[in-house]
């Protein structure tokens, strides 16, 4: 801790034994004293922070013995095994993704029954025979092995695709030739993200990282097949933004030596290629809300080994999302000059954003999320208080008419720009995962279902609805409330409450099978759509960012209280959920409210934030949050940093914290040093209100887990909420 100095049966879980935890393992105090700009703080569990990667032999055996711990409270819990036995019959349901067509050929994952991770799979036409292409149980038989990603050429003769190992998300790119099923020789490490293939298939072009112990050595480069990766073409580096080789920095508008230096540690440089070969996009984050965007024709690469990058917008504010290139023109979602979002046209031999004409205008009413392109048309779906609504436009931004979604609830649109026929996928709290393939052609009104997992619950026992609550300011936040029909509403349900509120991540409505069994016990779910969210737009996302951070936080606790005060729970039943940014947000509820809660989940966290900046990859993270280097910023932070405002004798929720030990995001420090302060500072009793941490030693910060990883989890979650909220008693 640190202080200032000066429609299945469901499985019943009532009236029944349940093991009582002693006290957690002892953590060694050990004081060290930190300066922040005449400030000083006592850190009493620094030494829990260990190395960058990796652990300490100490911290292994430290951690160890919080793990032994945790298992034996959960695992001893009445009720365990049955639950867990019934999340995996549910979590064994069938799980697949539109298809991807690529010439005649079309692409998906699916994962069946007890396979640890998703396959990939091929079609010769939509209607053909299924042809199995990647099974990570084959490469790895322990189940740690994930695609990270898959890219069929042109073609879909040849795959690209990248595997990581234990959730350490450092994916190595490989090929394989879909025909003879080889792989090629062709292997590509360094973190790769892939962006497109060369349009003759001679090559591809990706993002990587020069040195994978350095988050931020990001490079642009090109492979090309047959050849090994140091002859690969980087086109730019983050180090020392030297673009295509060439030392132009003194001819980029508006970036000078100071200006890149300060950026060198935002989200950095990508690239993404035109289909044909032609163009490149090459955008430079400024911020988690700001990008500097130039564009360069590759055909002067290629005759002279130089390109002039052409400005587009320098010093903007707003992100962009999806895009298309169309010959000589650029079809793309932004929110510069426009926070809700536009749909924008640019000539790339004219790109400033001054002369991007608007197909698609922004509105007051609906958020842009995103677009897909189809031949002569496209589809944009937008956030209408927080759910999808889709629309379609002719290439030149004639409106076509909206395509029907079967209700309220999150869709998505898979479509190529060769093709009318398209791919329509659903989902919604009370509907599982649906996928159509429907006809743009007509505006949706030839549609067939394609795929859709026969659930072992009856998703029609619930109802979804969406409430309007005031928070601290007055500020009016939407909230999806989900439960068992006819639930009375007597102020005594068991409640979780579940948040994030950050980077622009919009929480729409979603289905889980895996939160049946809460619900055919009684359980009620709630998401609020917190400010610093994208549900509402980029003002949305700003509300609740730096030093309007706190906002997240009143929203959280005024949902809370909007529970309570209309009859759903009581603070004996009520908890709080959430994980990574929504770590930090129920960090923040324990430590702010821990009255209004019983129970807090709080995974993969960020907890300590004047230190967060320093560790893997965070300091990404500075323009969404601060920095205790800044001294105003230190302020803000300190206010609210849940590690530093942990006090000793307060009767703190129990709390179950997770973390993963390969993370290459948020280190697993936050988790352990939060674990220590809280089990040390709280006056509730272990055997009550526990505090507990699961530090996972084959996992990252969350992607990539088996099957067997997965259901472990959620039965640690459910298990953990259903004790404290009052569903098991003791």
């Amino acid at each position: 801790m640190i202080r200032r100095l000066a429609a299945v049966l469901p499985v019943v879980f009532i009236a029944a034994a349940t093991a009582q935890p002693g006290d957690p393992p002892a953590t060694e105090s050990r004081p060290v004293s930190v300066d922040y700009h005449g400030t000083t703080l006592v850190d009493e569990y620094q030494w829990l922070e260990g190395p960058e990667n990796g652990v300490t032999e100490e911290i292994a055996a430290w951690s160890d013995a919080q793990n032994d711990y945790t298992r034996e409270f959960l695992d001893n819990i009445q009720g365990r095994a049955e639950l867990e036995s019934r999340l995996r019959e549910l979590m064994e349901v069938p799980s697949v993704s539109a298809p991807r067509p690529y010439g005649n050929r079309y692409f998906y994952s699916r994962r069946e029954g007890s396979q640890p991770q998703a396959v990939i799979y091929m079609r010769e036409g939509l209607d053909g025979e299924e042809q199995i292409l990647l099974d990570p149980e084959q490469i790895d038989p322990s189940g740690l092995t994930t695609i990270s990603f898959y890219a069929p050429n042109p073609d879909g003769s040849l795959v690209a695709f990248g595997t990581y190992y234990a959730g350490d998300e450092n994916t190595t790119a490989y090929v394989l030739d879909v025909d003879s099923g080889e792989w090629l020789a062709d292997v590509v490490p360094g973190k790769v993200s892939f962006d497109e293939w060369s349009p003759d298939g001679a090559g591809f072009f990706y993002n990587a990282l020069e040195d994978t112990d350095d988050a931020y050595s990001g490079v642009y480069r090109y492979h090309r097949l047959g050849t090994h990766p140091r002859e690969d073409v980087t086109l730019f580096r983050q180090h020392d933004i030297e673009f295509f080789y060439g030392d132009i920095v003194g001819t980029v508008e508006g970036y000078d030596e100071a200006r890149l230096e300060a950026l060198k540690t935002t989200w950095g440089p990508f690239g993404s290629a035109s289909e044909d070969g032609r163009w490149l996009l090459v955008g430079y984050w400024t911020g988690t809300s700001g990008l500097d965007l130039w564009v360069a024709n590759l055909d002067q690469w290629r005759r002279t080994g130089e390109v002039e990058l052409t400005p587009m917008a320098i010093g903007e504010s707003g992100r962009i999302g999806s895009f298309d290139f169309d010959g000589d023109a650029l079809r793309m979602t932004t929110q510069m000059r426009a926070p809700n979002s536009r749909v924008v046209e640019v000539d790339l031999h004219n790109p400033h954003i001054d002369r991007w004409a608007d197909l698609v205008p922004e509105r007051d009413d609906l958020v842009i999320q995103s677009v897909s392109f189809a031949r002569g048309m496209f589809g944009v779906r937008y956030l209408e208080n927080a759910s999808t609504r889709l629309a379609m436009y002719s290439n030149t931004g004639a409106p076509l008419g909206d395509l029907e979604l079967p209700g309220i609830g999150t869709a998505g649109l898979t479509a190529s720009d060769d093709r009318t026929t398209a791919f329509l996928t659903y989902s919604s709290y009370n509907e599982p995962s649906s996928i159509y393939r429907v006809e743009l052609a007509d505006n949706g009104e030839t549609r067939e279902l394609w795929a859709r997992p026969d659930i072992p619950v009856d998703p029609s026992i619930v109802e979804v609805k969406q409430v309007w609550y005031p928070s601290k300011d007055g500020t009016q936040v939407s909230m999806f409330i989900v439960h068992k029909k006819g639930l009375e509403l007597d102020g005594d349900n068991p409640t979780i409450l579940y948040g994030y509120g950050g980077f622009n991540i919009s929480m729409t409505p979603r289905f889980s099978a895996t939160l049946f069994p809460w619900f055919e016990n009684g359980g009620v779910y709630a998401v609020a759509n917190l400010r610093g969210g994208g549900e509402y737009g980029a003002e949305w996302h700003k509300a609740g960012m730096m030093e309007n951070k706190q906002n997240v936080f009143d929203d959280c606790i005024a949902a809370g209280e909007w529970l309570i005060d209309n009859g759903y729970t009581n603070p004996d039943r009520l908890g709080v959920a959430g994980g990574s940014n929504g770590g930090l947000l129920t960090g923040a509820m324990i430590t702010q409210r821990p009255d209004l809660f019983a129970a807090v989940e709080c995974h993969v966290p960020l907890l300590d934030m004047l230190t967060y900046q320093n560790f893997l990859m965070a300091r990404y993270w500075v323009p969404e949050y601060g920095s205790s280097e800044d001294p105003e910023q230190f302020e803000t932070l300190l206010a609210y940093s849940p590690y530093q405002n942990i006090e000793k004798g307060v009767e703190y929720p129990a709390m179950f914290l997770t973390a993963g030990e390969n993370d290459t995001r948020v280190h697993a420090y936050h988790a352990r040093k939060m674990a220590a302060a809280l089990q040390s500072a709280t006056a509730s009793s272990p055997s009550e209100k526990p505090v507990l941490l699961w530090v996972d030693r084959e996992a990252g910060h969350g992607g990539g887990k088996s099957l067997d990883q997965r259901v472990r989890d959620i039965a640690d979650r459910r298990i953990f909420m259903m004790r404290q909220l009052g569903m098991i008693e003791d």
